[in-house]
Formats: C-alpha cells, sequence, structure tokens
C-alpha cells in the first residue's frame, strides 16, 4: 500500500494523459476527475481506471480532443454527441452547456449520446449543486459494459446502469445521490480482485447462476455476472436508466457486439429559485434534514447520514492524510506511466 498527496497524483495522471495526447485542458479534466474519485473514498472509478483509458487510446476504442456536436437544441433542450471522447472531458463541457441553459431558462433536458466513460456519476450532479441546480441523472452502458443479469437470469444482459440526482444544500455538504442499479459496482469487483479480498455475499453469481463471493469466478471464463440491487426492485430501476439513457438519447441500449464501450445519459436540470416557493427551497431543504437526523438511532454507535456526507468526510481524510492504492493498482499505474515515458513520483 502507498500514499500520495491528491495534487502530486493528479499532476503524475495528468502528465500520462498529456504524454498520450490529450491537449491541456483535457489532461487535468481527466486527472483531476479520476483523483476526485480517490478523494470521495470511490476507488473503483479513480486512478485504478489509468491503465485502461490508455489502452482503450492507443486501440481507437476512446479518442482523445474531442468537442461536443450540438445534434438539436431548443431554449430547454439539448441533444449532443460526445464524438467518443473522455467522459471526463466531454461530460464536463455537456453540463456547462445544459447548466447554462437551466439558468437562463429555468430548466433543461440534456441527452448525451456517443461518449466513453463518464467516470464517477456523482460529479455531475454535484457541478449541477455548484451552480445552485438541482438534478436528476439517468447513464446506461453499450459494448462490453455489459455485467448485469436480469432479475431471475444469470447471463449478463444490462450494465451497471447509474442513477444519480443533486439537491444543492445550503448549510452543509450538497445532497449528491449516486448510485448502480446492480447490486456492487464492477470497479469495486475490480478493486476487491486486486487486493485478494471477497466481495460481500449476495452482489455476484458464478457462470452457472450459484451465488459466490469470489472475483475470480466473476472474471472467469466463461465469467459471471453481478446480480441487480434489491431483486426486482433494482431490476427494474435499470431498465429504466437503460431505455431513458440509451433508448431515449438515441445513444443506443445494451449492444453486445459494440466493439468499445460507449455511455449514454440522460439529465434534468432545474432551478429551484424559478418555482415560486413560499417556504423558501434552501429554509425547507435545511428543516426537512435536520427533522431526518432528529429520529432516534437504531443504536449507540448508530448515525443518520444524508447522501453525499461520507464522501465530504472522506474527502477531508484523504486530502489531509494522502490518498491510498493497493499495491496492483499502484503497479499498473507505474507501468503505464514508463510505458508513455513519465517519470514516476517519489513516493
Amino acid at each position: 500500500m502507498i500514499r500520495l498527496p491528491a495534487d502530486r497524483l493528479t499532476e503524475f495522471v495528468a502528465a500520462i494523459f498529456r504524454q498520450a495526447g490529450c491537449e491541456p485542458p483535457e489532461d487535468g479534466q481527466i486527472a483531476r476527475r479520476l483523483v476526485e474519485s480517490n478523494l470521495v473514498g470511490h476507488d473503483s472509478h479513480g486512478v485504478i481506471r489509468v491503465s485502461y483509458y490508455i489502452d482503450w487510446l492507443k486501440k481507437d476504442m476512446v479518442r482523445a480532443n474531442r468537442r461536443v456536436q450540438t445534434i438539436l437544441e431548443t431554449e430547454s433542450m439539448l441533444v449532443l454527441d460526445g464524438q467518443r471522447g473522455f467522459g471526463q472531458s466531454v461530460g464536463e463541457q455537456a453540463l456547462e452547456l445544459a447548466i447554462a441553459k437551466a439558468q437562463k431558462h429555468g430548466l433543461s433536458l440534456l441527452a448525451l449520446r456517443n461518449t466513453a466513460h463518464l467516470g464517477r456519476i456523482g460529479d455531475w450532479p454535484q457541478l449541477a449543486c455548484d451552480a445552485g441546480l438541482c438534478s436528476l441523472f439517468f447513464v446506461n452502458t453499450s459494448g462490453f459494459g455489459m455485467l448485469v443479469a436480469p432479475w431471475g437470469g444469470i447471463d449478463r444482459r444490462l450494465s451497471a446502469n447509474p442513477v444519480a440526482a443533486g439537491v444543492p444544500v445550503e448549510n452543509g455538504p450538497d445532497l449528491i445521490y449516486d448510485i448502480s442499479t446492480s447490486s456492487i459496482a464492477e470497479g469495486k469487483i475490480k478493486v476487491a480482485f486486486n487486493k485478494g479480498e471477497k466481495v460481500p455475499p449476495g452482489c455476484i453469481i458464478d457462470s452457472e447462476g450459484n451465488p459466490c463471493d469470489d472475483p475470480n469466478l466473476f472474471y472467469g471464463k466463461p465469467p459471471g455476472a453481478i446480480l441487480p440491487f434489491g431483486g426486482h426492485k433494482g431490476y427494474g430501476l435499470g431498465l429504466v436508466a437503460e431505455l431513458f439513457a440509451g433508448a431515449l438519447t438515441g445513444s443506443g441500449c445494451t449492444d453486445p457486439d459494440a466493439p468499445y464501450l460507449i455511455n449514454g445519459l440522460l439529465a434534468l436540470l432545474v432551478d429551484p429559485q424559478r418555482i415560486p416557493n413560499e417556504l423558501g427551497f434552501a429554509a425547507e431543504v435545511e428543516r426537512f434534514l435536520a427533522f431526518m437526523k432528529s429520529s432516534r438511532k437504531a443504536g449507540p454507535d448508530s448515525e443518520i447520514l444524508v447522501p453525499g456526507e461520507v464522501e465530504a468526510r472522506t474527502r477531508a481524510a484523504r486530502l489531509a492524510r494522502g490518498i491510498e492504492l493497493d499495491d496492483q493498482t499502484w503497479k499498473a499505474l507505474c507501468g503505464t506511466a514508463e510505458a508513455a515515458g513519465v517519470a514516476i513520483p517519489a513516493l
């Protein structure tokens, strides 16, 4: 296990992408988003992804320095094509346009198609919250992101299909809800695989549909599958995300024959200040969250949290102490850097 300050890790990762052909500001955008995932405790979407992204770039499965292309624009709607660019870059471009439209008109609907991996989806509602906007996001994956078995089945048919939302909070961390509709993110299985650990029971099955907790069986030949969270409820939400982010955006639903990973995203952004509200939006959010936390605790060590609080605490702790990376992730990161001719920072 090694530990690096977030700023040094960001500089290191940015140098790798810059050497691979990503021009500013894209090199920094990718690095910042990946390291931010590590900072908030979602290592599955952090720098563990660097070697995969560079490999995809070499194979033309993702393309550097893409600008979003406008397919359709109205006062309240944007349909954009990501040109198979890095999701951290084209995602930021798309959100900036959608935020500006919501600030001008009070509401915007964003349909983003044909973009590479968008990273941790919680980044995007946070951008909206920073602009004072409420937001709701649906994401799907086509190509080899197919990982999840349908409820009642054992074969892979869906991706993790995240659903995310953000609510700005005036006197505390913004409420950032970010879940996959699968019982576990594939990146977390990869982290467990790298560490030689098991995954929690009830998350994955082997190739014959038997419950298991061994990442080796999930990545076996033939591979296993991830289960939807909450049985039929998570499965149904995953289908909704698939159809909204895939069929409705024009990005396409899961296609096992797609040669590379493509994300589709549908987002709704709302300016709460445009809605007449005698209660006052910010005041009502604060009152309700305080009421939520006033419940009797389930046990002496219990704590009532709202989405986003754990990430805010983890971020503060890792900014102070540095980011820990497992040996396998660090080895892969250093190997990618050496192949690109990038100096490895001293520990």
